[in-house]
């Protein structure tokens, strides 16, 4: 669609490649955004091997709160948050993983962000815990540097704890997923 007329369109190519190569610039790109990123991912720096998103295995729509897993990373949005377990929201018909290649299945996993975990932490790809059947349950992808990050979750929908339907009273008025916004501050400088 739209994403690759991106790549056929020079003028528009150049602005995302200058964009992506800037070294005071990153990006985060959520579920469509995700999608889009890693169909231009031969334009970003250091992220040649992260998947393409396509159908769920269940060949549906799937939203539910599932639970993730920060995996250590050089992402600069998950700074101080590898081993965290934590709830997000998901709503996506196509975001499960597919590598171009073994190697490239190898080079994407090393550069993953999050992935889906059961009720005792363990990495999944049962159903319903991976709404989308990806290998590894891998649901988000860093760039070598981890100035782009790409993942099909939904932080956004559970930052602040008015947005869970249950939480501790420890957490106060922000959630868990507040840390990575305040990441992305602390990186600007």
């Amino acid at each position: 669609g739209w994403a690759k007329s991106i790549l056929f369109n020079a003028a528009l190519r150049a602005e995302f490649e200058a964009f992506f190569h800037r070294r005071d610039s990153f990006s985060l790109g959520v579920c469509n955004g995700c999608q889009m990123l890693s169909q231009l991912q031969s334009l970003i720096p250091g992220a040649e091997h992260w998947p393409r998103f396509v159908r769920n295995q269940s060949a549906q729509f799937e939203a539910r709160l599932v639970q993730v897993e920060v995996l250590d990373s050089p992402s600069i949005l998950f700074r101080g948050m590898t081993g965290s377990r934590l709830p997000i929201p998901v709503a996506h018909g196509e975001g499960r993983t597919e590598f171009a290649s073994a190697i490239a299945n190898d080079a994407g996993s090393s550069l993953a962000a999050l992935r889906y975990v059961d009720s005792l932490g363990n990495a999944t790809a049962q159903y319903p815990e991976n709404p989308n059947g990806s290998l590894g349950g891998l649901t988000a992808f860093t760039s070598v540097d981890g100035r782009a990050t790409i993942m099909m979750p939904h932080p956004e929908r559970a930052f602040r704890t008015v947005q869970h339907s249950w939480c501790p009273d420890e957490w106060g008025e922000d959630g868990p997923w507040m840390r990575l916004f305040r990441n992305a501050r602390t990186w600007l400088g």
